[in-house]
């Protein structure tokens, strides 16, 4: 996946994606939806059958690896795509150009947008929770590094709590009174951005 598409914020590496293709191209449309639809109930953590996804995959003369390789690029693919809520269209067009048949481009794309909005809740259940905020400004005269420095600076203390494993973890930081004022306002835009998203 190419770094300008919206696909992914990284890029696969070339070989996996080549690897992928390739092999894929050697099943059919129909084999690819229901592999694409015991990818997405691992997802959503119903459960994938790897009986069912060796079947599915006898075409392409996968080895063990392979199939498990597959699984991992297709479970890549659907999980970016939701994650940075790609249009059916879009993913259509970029599994073509990663070399994808238009057919298997299409069976994929039907089974991701079947299943966008439970793939993007599942996505949401793993987003990290704020607990609570403490702040203090502090007024740093000087430092070991500099004689003077005469400015403010803002000590934030987070305490953020793990979805998984419900722990809170605390994240301090310094920054300074320019960053904090950029900080605020980029998290005010964020917290509208929310409030549009939810209502």
């Amino acid at each position: 996946l190419a770094a300008q598409a919206p696909l992914c914020g990284k890029n696969l590496v070339d070989n996996e994606k080549k690897k992928f293709c390739n092999g894929i191209c050697h099943t059919t449309s129909v084999k690819i939806k229901l592999l694409c639809i015991q990818v997405i109930k691992d997802l959503l953590d119903v459960g994938i059958d790897y009986d069912k996804v060796y079947k599915l995959t006898a075409d392409a003369k996968f080895e063990t690896g392979d199939v498990k390789a597959s699984v991992a690029v297709l479970s890549f693919i659907l999980c970016s795509a939701a994650k940075y809520n790609v249009d059916g269209e879009s993913l259509s067009n970029e599994l073509q150009q990663l070399g994808l048949p238009k057919e298997h481009a299409t069976a994929l794309t039907k089974s991701y947008s079947d299943s966008l909005e439970k793939l993007q809740a599942q996505l949401r259940k793993h987003i990290s929770q704020l607990d609570s905020v403490e702040w203090r400004v502090d007024y740093i005269l000087s430092s070991s590094h500099l004689k003077s420095i005469d400015e403010p600076c803002v000590q934030l203390r987070l305490k953020v709590r793990d979805p998984n494993t419900d722990n809170v973890k605390p994240v301090t930081f310094t920054v300074t009174a320019d960053k904090f004022r950029i900080l605020l306002n980029e998290l005010k835009q964020a917290d509208s951005l929310m409030e549009n998203l939810s209502s």
